[in-house]
């Protein structure tokens, strides 16, 4: 049985980015210093997650400050007020402001603590490719030895996240254009190697419009009748998925992730529509976004009973990892507590007691999965 989690927490054991970032906004570390923070901490990520066991390897799960920014940055949803701006001085700026400029809002990362940075998109906003941050760090992962499966956040939730610029404008007005640089990036993705992308969709744990989920089913359409990109997971969390599930599991995309753990109903919802036929079933069984253990019986009931809804079955976190601290500091408390570390070792001590468990068709044991 393949194994995976859909994210890790990127700060360091001992707020290393954290720090630097601050040393480097006030002037006392050079851009060439954070860099190299910034990369070391992803190495030791990614090393913890192979050396754990996992098969299957997150990366792009690094942010200098927010991945909705990044997001925002990369497709070159960048406001005016921020032009005069390059680099690394427009990207805290418009994170934290600068003298004269407002920053972007902030809001609330559905159920979590976390807090995003919500992009602003208006009827002049010129979506576009305008950098490759999910290549650069696929390839310094290789160059480590580590292949690993970039996640991207879904076009669906950055539209539906951001706010217009401008009364009465709707961000989803702009979803060609987006799908347009989101093929780009596939391409780039593909031609360097990559075999799988991880696109993330937690609006779909919201109830959706009509024309949301007509969206929906027009981005993987698009998305997924590409030739030249990965095989496509598309990652929902944050709950049940309703009626995206009958979109996404009619859409050409490979793989489709649930969370079970805030969303329990969503094992009925993929019984009720016969399954997912060939496509893979990311599942989410352990909670990502709560640091009490997992209880390993019940998950593995749960992944057994899977088991003829899916061509294949990987088993995941319900969500990032970044939401729960990174390691237990607290071993009195090791009976009650699993932090990022922990849950990684529970998802790899499922996959192992599901491959030796009876209840495992040959077929599936058998079948490719994604990495």
């Amino acid at each position: 049985m393949e194994t995976t989690v859909l994210g890790y927490p990127r700060t360091g054991a001992r707020c290393e980015l954290e720090l630097a970032t601050e040393a480097f906004l006030a002037g006392r570390e050079t851009r060439a210093s954070l860099t190299d923070t910034a990369a070391a901490l992803r190495r030791q990520a990614w090393e913890t997650l192979r050396e754990a066991g996992l098969s299957g390897i997150p990366s792009n799960t690094f942010s200098l400050y927010d991945h909705v920014l990044d997001t925002a940055v990369m497709f070159n949803a960048v406001p005016e007020r921020f032009t005069g701006l390059d680099g690394l001085n427009a990207y805290f700026a418009m994170a934290r402001g600068a003298e004269g400029i407002a920053p972007l809002e902030l809001a609330k990362w559905f159920g979590t603590s976390y807090q995003y940075l919500v992009p602003e998109l208006g009827p002049g906003t010129d979506l576009r490719l305008a950098e490759c941050k999910p290549v650069l760090e696929y390839l310094q992962a290789r160059s480590h030895g580590i292949e690993t499966r970039p996640v991207l956040l879904g076009p669906l939730s950055f539209l539906l996240l951001s706010k217009p610029a401008e009364p009465g404008f709707r961000p989803l007005d702009l979803l060609d254009p987006l799908l347009d640089a989101y093929e780009q990036l596939l391409e780039k993705l593909h031609t360097v190697g990559v075999q799988w992308v991880q696109l993330d969709e937690p609006v779909l744990a919201a109830d959706r419009t009509g024309a949301e989920l007509a969206a929906l089913g027009h981005a993987y359409q698009r998305l997924g009748s590409r030739i030249r990109r990965p095989v496509l997971l598309v990652s929902t969390c944050f709950g049940e998925i309703g009626d995206a599930l009958p979109v996404l599991a009619a859409s050409p995309v490979e793989a489709i992730g649930l969370d079970f753990a805030a969303g329990p109903g969503n094992r009925e919802a993929l019984a009720a529509i016969g399954g997912i036929g060939i496509k893979t079933l990311v599942a989410g069984v352990v909670d990502g976004q709560n640091a009490g253990r997992a209880d390993l019986p019940a998950a593995l009931s749960l992944c057994a009973s899977l088991f003829g809804l899916a061509g294949n079955l990987v088993v995941s976190t319900s969500c990032s990892l970044l939401h729960v601290p990174l390691d237990r500091s607290l071993p009195e408390r090791s009976d009650q507590l699993a932090f990022a570390r922990q849950k990684v070792d529970e998802v790899v001590t499922l996959g192992r007691a599901l491959a030796e468990s009876d209840a495992v068709p040959a077929q599936l044991a058998a079948a490719g999965q994604p990495r």
